[in-house]
C-alpha cells in the first residue's frame, strides 16, 4: 500500500506532463454485441418480459447507449475466425452499423488487425500481410483502416469511437509490432491507424485498448511508452476480469493512478461480472475522467448473461436501468 501511494503522489505532480487534451465523451453504457448476427442466424429470438423484439432496441430501452463491434481483416482466410461466414467482416459491420444507428446508438469500432482473435496471447499477422516488410504492413494498417471507414460513411455509419488495436499490451501485429524489447515497431503501426482514423473519420474518438485492468506497473509502462513515441488518442480502454487482473482494488487503484497521470479519459471496455462495482469505480474517477464501461458479449449466455440461451432478458438487465 505505502508503495501505490508514493507513486500516486509522484503520478500527480506528473500529470501536466502527459495530458493532451480531453475530447468530450458522454457517459457510456456499452455493450459488445459481436455475436448477435450469428446467434440470430442459428434462430435465436430475443424478447423481454415475453415480448419479442431487436436485441439492440431492448438493450437501448435498458439504459445502453453504446454499442462495441469487433473487425476482423479477412475471417475467411485460413487463419480466420469465421471461414465459412465470414462473421465480423467489413460486410457484416456494415449491416449491424445501420442498425446500431437505427436505434439511436453511438457506435464504437474495434480493429483487431488480425483474421482471428488478437488479445495479449496472440496478435497473428493476417494471412495476406505475412510477407509483407515492416513498411509495408505499415501502409496496409493505413489502407485497410481507410477503406473501412470510408466504406462506412458512404452509407452514414461512422463510428463515434475507434479502436487502434485490441488488447494491444503485448504489441499488435507480431513480430512487428511486439513490445517485448522496444515500444518502437508497435508505435510506428499505431501511428499509421491513428492517422487513418482522423483522415476518415476525423469526428470519432480514438481509443488504445489493452488488458492491463488491475496492473498498474504494466500501465505505466505502456501509456508512458506513447508519450514517448508522441502517439495521439483520446480515450484510455482497459480489460478487467479478475482472474487474468487482479482484484476490484487493484482495478481501481489502477485506474485512479492512469487518471491522474494521463489526464485522459477511461472506459473499462471488456468486462463481465461485478458490473455494478465497476460502474461505481469508473463514476468516483478524479475529474469526470470515468467515461463509462462496455459488458463483453451481452447477448451471450455463457458471457454476458444478460439474456438466456433462448433470447429471453433476465432479471440481471435491471440493473443497467437502475
Amino acid at each position: 500500500m505505502k508503495r501505490i501511494a508514493v507513486l500516486l503522489v509522484v503520478m500527480f505532480f506528473t500529470t501536466t506532463l502527459y495530458a493532451q487534451g480531453v475530447r468530450e465523451i458522454p457517459y457510456c453504457v456499452g455493450a459488445d454485441i459481436s455475436w448477435l448476427q450469428s446467434q440470430e442466424d442459428r434462430g435465436v429470438i430475443f424478447s423481454d418480459e415475453g415480448r419479442q423484439g431487436d436485441a439492440l432496441e431492448i438493450l437501448r430501452d435498458n439504459g445502453f447507449n453504446y454499442i462495441r463491434l469487433r473487425l476482423f481483416v479477412n475471417p475467411r482466410s485460413e487463419l480466420g475466425y469465421s471461414q465459412r461466414d465470414g462473421y465480423c467482416d467489413l460486410e457484416h459491420t456494415l449491416l449491424m452499423a445501420r442498425r446500431i444507428k437505427d436505434a439511436g446508438m453511438k457506435f464504437l469500432l474495434d480493429f483487431h488487425y488480425s483474421d482471428n482473435w488478437a488479445d495479449p496471447q496472440k496478435q497473428i499477422m493476417p494471412q495476406a500481410w505475412q510477407t509483407y516488410s515492416y513498411d509495408e504492413v505499415k501502409d496496409a494498417v493505413y489502407a485497410h483502416t481507410g477503406e473501412v471507414l470510408d466504406a462506412l460513411a458512404s452509407q452514414g455509419t461512422l463510428p463515434d469511437m475507434v479502436q487502434v488495436g485490441n488488447e494491444i499490451s503485448n504489441g499488435m501485429l507480431w513480430p512487428y509490432g511486439s513490445v517485448r524489447h522496444s515500444f518502437e515497431g508497435l508505435c510506428g503501426l499505431v501511428a499509421e491507424g491513428v492517422r487513418a482514423v482522423r483522415e476518415y473519420a476525423p469526428d470519432a474518438t480514438i481509443m488504445l485498448h489493452v488488458a492491463l485492468g488491475g496492473q498498474m506497473e504494466e500501465s505505466m509502462r505502456f501509456f508512458d511508452a506513447m508519450a514517448e513515441y508522441g502517439i495521439e488518442y483520446d480515450v484510455i480502454g482497459q480489460s478487467y476480469y479478475p482472474e487474468w487482473h487482479g482484484t476490484l482494488q487493484e482495478l481501481e487503484s489502477n485506474l485512479q493512478a492512469m487518471a491522474l497521470r494521463y489526464a485522459k479519459p477511461l472506459i473499462v471496455v471488456e468486462y463481465r461480472d461485478h458490473y455494478k462495482d465497476i460502474d461505481r469505480i469508473v463514476r468516483a474517477l478524479p475529474n469526470g475522467l470515468g467515461r463509462g464501461t462496455f459488458i463483453w458479449e451481452a447477448t451471450s449466455p455463457d458471457w454476458g448473461r444478460l439474456f438466456d440461451k433462448d433470447g429471453a432478458a433476465l432479471p440481471v438487465l435491471d440493473d443497467y436501468n437502475r
